[in-house]
């Protein structure tokens, strides 16, 4: 009987607490199949049932019988393709959108970023841009306030018919859609509200202006409510909602055993305010410190004073600080202004009053054409979105300031795989 009691005091929950090592070998490898797929994800799980969707995309796609689909979990899939043509021309497509909400999509990688299927590659018209700054500068910098542009479709040299201009940028799922954007002018011209729409977009929550949930399942108005019923903790519970809420910030200092203290301020390697993104790329830093450090006596104070120097340079030079100082390569400016153009889907107060039938039942928010034209299923219109890449991949471009310091940026990549 001891010894039965012994055994029984060392058993565990867990007896296997080895972890099982996954033999290397190319029957259990499927990288050679993945190469020739795209992986995604949805955005609102509720309204998009994944069972659906993969029987559903390909008959979007005009691809059936020519790729399979795979469920990878409630929110994730794979589609692999039999012909690279059709890979390519699906990706070219995007924004594509199922059940009227939108998905993400991107190429599979070996090794994706931990910014993987987080950013949709989607086409953002620009209107009432002051005539004064009908620039590719000023343009790119009103869509940085989105996110990051990669290009950007204005020909100054041509008549243009449409009230906007149209940019391409890489657009964080997980932020508000934006409508407008108050901007003050320079010299005391005053400000003026720039306005934005958001190209083949379809649903998104009529409150908080998100893509992943509709208004009765905004977490926002949850809060709020919740608020009401317990009045004494609004306050905190509305400070706090506001700071989850917020723009990504960073903590950026420089500490007194930092080769750049004394020489760069806090306010120039901090945050930028407008778009929330560090002004200053930490790489560009640490080149910085290790230029610094490399000298001694007089010629360290003088490399000192050249970083001080190449980044006070570009203090009005908006385009130099993407390019020199956030490594940011530099947008694609095209005169095909209509190039991959898609429709605006757009809600009125009425249709969000409405937003149940007559007869009671649920249904989907209506949208109505904010430009007329052909319609395909399941997306907008328009081949080619793909551009090649502005800065061909493994070129380093450097440039050399008039001071001395030397710094480079990296080329940009496809919708969801880079940050800034």
């Amino acid at each position: 009987m001891g010894n039965v009691d012994h055994a029984f005091e060392s058993m565990s929950l867990e007896e296997d607490e080895v972890p099982f090592d996954l033999p290397d070998l190319p029957q259990f490898s499927a990288i050679e199949r993945n190469k020739m797929s795209i992986l995604g994800r949805t955005l609102n799980p509720d309204n998009q049932n994944i069972a659906d969707l993969i029987r559903d995309m390909p008959r979007k796609w005009q691809v059936y019988g020519r790729v399979h689909g795979i469920a990878l979990s409630k929110t994730t899939f794979q589609f692999v393709f039999k012909y690279e043509h059709d890979l390519e021309e699906v990706l070219n497509k995007r924004v594509w959108t199922f059940n009227d909400w939108s998905i993400v999509i991107d190429r599979w990688t070996e090794t994706p970023d931990e910014d993987y299927l987080k950013y949709l590659l989607v086409w953002v018209r620009i209107r009432n841009i002051p005539v004064n700054h009908y620039t590719e500068g000023a343009i790119t910098a009103l869509g940085d306030i989105i996110w990051r542009v990669d290009v950007v479709a204005f020909d100054p040299d041509k008549p243009q018919t449409n009230d906007y201009v149209r940019v391409r940028v890489f657009f964080d799922v997980s932020r508000p859609v934006r409508r407008s954007k108050v901007v003050n002018l320079p010299k005391g011209g005053g400000s003026v509200t720039i306005l934005y729409d958001f190209e083949r977009i379809q649903k998104r929550c009529y409150h908080c202006q998100r893509l992943t949930h509709e208004k009765d399942k905004c977490p926002i108005l949850i809060q709020e409510r919740q608020d009401k019923a317990k009045a004494w903790r609004k306050k905190v519970s509305e400070d706090n909602q506001k700071e989850e809420e917020g723009k990504q910030t960073f903590m950026v200092t420089i500490d007194k055993d930092d080769p750049l203290f004394g020489v760069l301020n806090e306010d120039q390697v901090g945050v930028d305010k407008a778009t929330g993104r560090r002004k200053i790329n930490p790489e560009v830093l640490q080149q910085m410190r290790e230029y610094i450090l490399a000298a001694e006596g007089g010629e360290k104070r003088i490399r000192q004073e050249r970083v001080r120097k190449s980044v006070s340079d570009l203090d009005n030079d908006p385009l130099g600080q993407k390019k020199f100082l956030r490594l940011e390569a530099a947008p694609l400016i095209i005169h095909e202004v209509d190039k991959g153009k898609g429709f605006v889907f757009g809600y009125s107060n009425q249709n969000e009053q409405n937003h149940s039938r007559e007869d009671g039942s649920r249904g989907s928010s209506s949208w109505v054409e904010k430009e007329k034209g052909p319609l395909r299923s399941g997306s907008g219109v328009g081949r080619g979105d793909r551009d090649s890449n502005p800065t061909e991949k493994g070129n380093n471009f450097f440039f050399e300031c008039s001071t001395g310091f030397s710094s480079g940026f990296s080329t940009a990549s496809s919708s969801g795989t880079k940050k800034d």
